[in-house]
């Protein structure tokens, strides 16, 4: 359309150019008035047209400008597309390249797994058998788990059962020790008026320890106690008479010096410290202990409490021990009663 209104122009513009040539024509050829008038009108109508084709002219040139700056756009994202294209292009053989790899990959992974397939009925078969064997395995473990737990059950209420004993001796053995305790601080007091370097009262291994120096007691090489050695051990006795639970021992003890021939009832210092025991045991009956109870015996010089040969550790060693042991028979009875599992 836009070259059709061009030509046009061009065929309007050269008219014209005929018309304004004619009258001078016309002068030169002295046309006649009313010729001169209609080709007069004919140039004001084409000079009228003109200036429509002259509009038209411009509006054609005005619509080719935005044509052009249309096709420039146009050109210009037709730029930019065969660029993104070119990108598109490069990623597209990007991915081909990748999609290649993945291929590769695929066959070789269907690869493998045809051959694992292949294999997999032997393998099958093996692990059947192997989870036979371990679910063998496993019922022997809970037939042992099963009689283990019964074997420790029983030795949970055996347990329990030694626990109990255990208990029981615990509270023995502490009434035990206050009766002990309780027995020493009683001797102690009685005896108060006779504590010093001639006598000692002491508990060692759960038994009340008391030790008469022989000086105390006896003259020297006599088997008579005196009169101040018989009001202590009746003092002891007068204490010791009601505590049935408690065995009394009266050990007698000599130093290492030989004794003197002048009794044909005294061999040596075993036999003198044997009747020394034996004088104190009849004062301690005589003050109401029951004769049961007591044990005389001689040590003679063999338990000495001093190894030196001064006169002081001689000294030491001439001594009278009674020792109080409680009754341990309660305890005994628990430590060999029937243990449950027997």
């Amino acid at each position: 359309m836009f070259s059709f209104d061009t030509r046009n122009n061009q065929d309007a513009q050269m008219r014209l150019s005929y018309l304004l040539i004619l009258p001078v024509f016309f002068i030169l050829s002295c046309v006649s008035q009313k010729k001169y008038d209609d080709l007069l009108k004919e140039k004001v109508g084409l000079t009228a047209e003109q200036a429509t084709l002259q509009g038209k002219l411009d509006d054609a040139n005005k619509d080719l400008a935005e044509l052009n700056a249309a096709n420039e756009r146009t050109q210009a994202k037709n730029k930019t597309l065969e660029e993104q294209m070119a990108e598109m292009k490069d990623k597209n053989g990007q991915l081909q390249a990748l999609f290649d790899e993945l291929e590769t990959t695929n066959n070789r992974l269907k690869e493998d797994y045809k051959k694992l397939l292949e294999s997999s009925t032997a393998k099958s078969s093996e692990l059947s058998k192997s989870l036979a064997e371990k679910e063998k395995a496993l019922l022997d473990l809970e037939q042992n788990l099963l009689e283990n737990q019964k074997k420790m059950d029983t030795l949970l209420v055996d347990l329990q059962a030694r626990e109990r004993k255990v208990q029981e001796l615990q509270n023995i053995i502490q009434r035990k020790d206050s009766a002990v305790q309780a027995m020493k601080n009683s001797v102690s007091q009685a005896l108060l008026a006779f504590e010093g370097s001639d006598l000692n009262v002491e508990v060692k291994n759960g038994k009340v320890y008391v030790s008469l120096a022989s000086k105390l007691l006896f003259k020297t090489g006599s088997v008579q106690v005196d009169s101040k050695g018989e009001d202590a051990i009746s003092k002891l006795g007068s204490v010791v008479k009601d505590q049935t639970d408690f065995e009394i021992m009266v050990e007698g003890h000599t130093d290492d010096v030989p004794i003197s021939k002048s009794s044909k009832y005294l061999q040596d210092n075993w036999d003198l410290s044997v009747l020394r025991a034996t004088a104190v045991t009849r004062i301690l009956r005589k003050s109401g202990v029951q004769p049961e109870r007591i044990t005389a015996s001689g040590r003679g010089p063999f338990h000495p409490v001093d190894t030196g040969k001064t006169p002081e550790a001689k000294q030491k060693n001439r001594r009278t021990e009674i020792i109080l042991t409680p009754n341990l028979d309660e305890l005994y009875e628990v430590i060999n009663s029937e243990d449950p599992q027997e």
